[in-house]
């Protein structure tokens, strides 16, 4: 449905649907897990809330998931490339006060400015999802962004996914425990089921499928999944390897595909818009990233009865079931490379770890105690 933007935007919906208005302002609306999160938030409660979603970089591909019975409308970004940032803060301060949602919604680094403009008097209700952080934190936290969170979100309720960032929340951010809600993500367990359609993913060669459902960014550190393969493919230990997913390093990628001798056992598949069946696909799931929190694509694979080869970052530890534990490596090339390789060789203990896995998530991470957690909060009868 079409709406206008701008001046009344909010005040426009509210004549429209007498729900409550929530305002998301998210750093992009390309499809990821945060994305692919609210999406199925939405899609869970359909009309319980009118949401009004600006994407800051413009990319607005997560809204091909949000069903047809959802109120939604995407918000234009304001253009403020030219504003200095205290211009930048009475701008959005100013488009706030115009549009007054009943909640803003604002998720990561990238949407600080916003949580910052709303401090401001008179305020809206706020919640703030931190889903974690890009390459230049994934090793030590920028002071300067400690402070800026530190201030900006003391009287909002932040909600985090994973136990590290709770740790990191109350220790080095400094924020008062009653602000935090520790919300583990969930998964849909009927559509990432074993069972069910698998896609056709034509990869050339013989030997287990490694597959991958991730961003083509650099903390994904696909480069560090290339050479690990290339390593196991010199024990001539058989092997596919199928990519899903698109992003700006797709280029670099493929090119060190080739370098690596791996261009006729590989396959770039670029991204799903629903990736379940292409799960189904996979002999085992790897996971190589620099940095996470609580990925999604970890408890997909889970939910899907696959055995996964990680890197050991953020929450992996406690999500996998422990027979998967000794498939979590170091970030290095070799280690991550032995990983694969234990789980390439012996078919018996894929399957075994896989069907761990799938009881593991199904006690620990249905999705509708996360709905539920997340509706409490955006209603209003939890305020921080």
């Amino acid at each position: 449905m079409d709406l206008p933007t701008g001046p009344g935007l909010m005040q426009e919906l509210a004549s429209r649907f007498d729900v409550p208005r929530v305002l998301h302002v998210l750093p992009s609306f390309a499809v990821g897990g945060a994305q692919v999160r609210f999406a199925a938030l939405a899609n869970r409660f359909q009309g319980r809330w009118r949401h009004g979603v600006l994407s800051l970089n413009g990319d607005d591909a997560c809204a091909e998931r949000i069903g047809t019975g959802v109120p939604l409308t995407m918000i234009p970004a304001p253009d403020l490339s030219r504003c200095t940032m205290p211009q930048r803060i009475w701008r959005i301060w100013q488009l706030l006060r115009e549009w007054r949602p009943d909640v803003l919604v604002t998720g990561n680094w990238g949407s600080m400015e916003w949580a910052i403009a709303n401090r401001l008097p008179p305020g809206i209700r706020h919640l703030h999802m931190e889903d974690g952080f890009g390459p230049e934190e994934a090793v030590t936290q920028l002071r300067r962004r400690v402070l800026a969170r530190q201030w900006a979100l003391r009287r909002s309720t932040v909600i985090l996914p994973s136990t590290r960032l709770l740790r990191l929340a109350q220790e080095e951010w400094g924020l008062p425990p009653g602000a935090l809600r520790y919300i583990p993500n969930g998964i849909d367990l009927a559509r990432f089921s074993p069972d069910g359609p698998v896609a056709p993913l034509d990869i050339p060669g013989e030997g287990p499928v490694i597959g991958t459902v991730a961003a083509l960014r650099p903390e994904k550190a696909l480069d560090r999944l290339l050479r690990a393969c290339a390593l196991v493919m010199k024990s001539g230990t058989p092997f596919r390897l199928a990519i899903i997913g698109d992003g700006p390093q797709r280029p670099s990628l493929e090119s060190l595909a080739e370098e690596l001798g791996l261009g006729d056992r590989v396959r770039f598949v670029g991204a799903m818009p629903d990736p379940a069946a292409a799960y189904r696909a996979f002999d085992l799931f790897a996971l190589s990233s620099s940095t996470e929190q609580m990925p999604f694509s970890i408890l997909e694979a889970m939910a899907s009865g696959l055995a996964v080869a990680t890197t050991d970052v953020g929450d992996v530890r406690a999500m996998l079931a422990p027979e998967n534990l000794g498939q979590v490596s170091a970030l290095s090339d070799v280690a991550f490379a032995a990983a694969l390789h234990a789980l390439l060789v012996d078919t018996a203990l894929r399957l075994a770890v896989g069907e761990a896995n799938r009881a593991r998530a199904e006690r620990e991470f249905d999705q509708e105690a996360m709905f539920q957690s997340y509706a409490v909060l955006l209603d209003g009868r939890e305020i921080a």
